[in-house]
């Protein structure tokens, strides 16, 4: 009951976001009521909040939990295996709260709007890939919770560099423009052209130096793309302890789809797969041009396992 009374207290005002210090890794475990109870106290504007109680007891509330990115690093589908649960209420969209300036200026109010309804034992989560590579974004969400717990998924940077590129070249299919082929982005005077944007939102080890300014890694959990794709109950388990989550999600909640290629979920007896926009084949690239995009990455990858302290097996 009084977890509940807190979040209605909560929803009452209307909080303002104010500078902070980074933070410096504390053994001290904030918890998300006691972020709240700050949050309070920075703020005496008064709001309407009654359109976020629900009459079952839920109300929306902060998230706890952030998937910060990366693009096309499988986002998605890390929501939606988190989803199975329980205790999971996650962000249907994209919010951008924190990216987007408009967004931004809105306050805290307006990213509480955004939040699903949750109970109090619930965490909250929201994922939005362009996060990881916005400069202003961690010192933000720092200022926001600097308690909050981070997951950020990683694939091989150069099938994130073709997979960002086979997103766009498909929008722009569905809205019957024509697109250059990704030898025009990927080539520039006859060598690799490293200015193309797919290139540098792949260059992890530039964007976690970022984030590690404000947030110590422990409050960062790597989810290895890659693996989740081939085999995602390990790295869904890992999720779940770095979460503090009850172990509830079993391998019997996933299944390869031969006709998709790719796993689907089992929850409660319904079977689901991810949007069929996901999963799409890469375009053929030309040996020697995925060489020079291999050898691109292969001392900024180095640099990434150096500060994180930990291998991925990537090209």
């Amino acid at each position: 009951m009084a977890a509940f009374l807190l979040g209605a207290v909560l929803l009452i005002v209307q909080p303002q976001i104010v500078p902070s210090r980074p933070a410096i890794n504390s053994k001290a475990e904030t918890s998300s009521q006691s972020v709240q109870r700050e949050l309070l106290k920075k703020t005496s504007q008064k709001n309407d909040f009654k359109e976020n109680i629900h009459s079952n007891g839920s109300c929306r509330q902060l998230p706890q939990t952030i998937i910060i990115g990366v693009r096309k690093g499988g986002t998605r589908a890390l929501l939606e295996m988190l989803s199975l649960h329980p205790d999971i209420a996650a962000a249907e969209s994209e919010v951008h709260f924190f990216d987007w300036e408009d967004h931004y200026r809105n306050g805290l109010q307006w990213y509480i709007n955004q939040m699903p309804f949750s109970y109090p034992h619930q965490i909250t989560v929201e994922k939005t890939p362009a996060y990881f590579t916005s400069p202003k974004v961690p010192e933000r969400v720092y200022n926001m919770n600097q308690s909050m717990r981070l997951l950020l998924i990683l694939r091989d940077p150069s099938e994130r560099v073709l997979s960002d590129y086979t997103q766009v070249f498909y929008n722009h299919m569905q809205k019957h423009k024509p697109y250059p082929s990704i030898e025009q982005f990927l080539i520039k005077d006859g060598d690799l052209n490293v200015d193309y944007k797919a290139i540098n939102r792949s260059l992890y080890y530039i964007h976690m130096q970022n984030w590690l300014k404000y947030f110590p890694l422990n409050r960062i959990h790597i989810v290895d793309g890659d693996k989740l794709i081939k085999d995602p109950f390990p790295e869904i388990e890992k999720v779940e302890r770095f979460l503090k989550l009850s172990p509830q999600i079993n391998a019997s909640n996933f299944y390869f789809n031969k006709t998709k290629g790719f796993y689907c979920l089992r929850d409660s007896g319904r079977e689901r797969c991810l949007h069929e926009s996901k999963g799409r084949a890469h375009p053929q690239v030309d040996t020697r041009l995925l060489e020079k995009l291999h050898e691109y990455f292969h001392e900024p990858n180095k640099k990434f396992f150096e500060l994180v302290g930990r291998t991925f097996d990537w090209h």
